[in-house]
């Protein structure tokens, strides 16, 4: 009979996966929001939000492919 597949996730990675990710979010809103071409406070906000945002997102599934990938490296290490 096959064994079960350990879980892929605790609360403790998940709480350190969105520390780092609200983290990286502000960082990289500091960045973005001298960049948008407004005086608008509203819109600097809107816009380097979103953009931050999206950046997050992809900062988010890049933490999540090296946790599976260090998995496999490591599972495939102990056979």
């Amino acid at each position: 009979m096959a064994q079960p597949e350990p879980k892929s996730f605790s609360p403790v990675s998940l709480a350190v996966d969105a520390v780092l990710v609200i983290a990286f979010f502000l960082f990289l809103f500091s960045l973005v929001k001298v960049h948008v071409p407004s005086t608008d406070p509203k819109m600097i906000t809107l816009w380097g939000g979103l953009t931050a945002g999206c950046m997050s997102g992809v900062f988010w599934l890049c933490i999540q492919m090296f946790r599976v990938v260090l998995r496999a490296q490591r599972a495939a290490a102990k056979k």
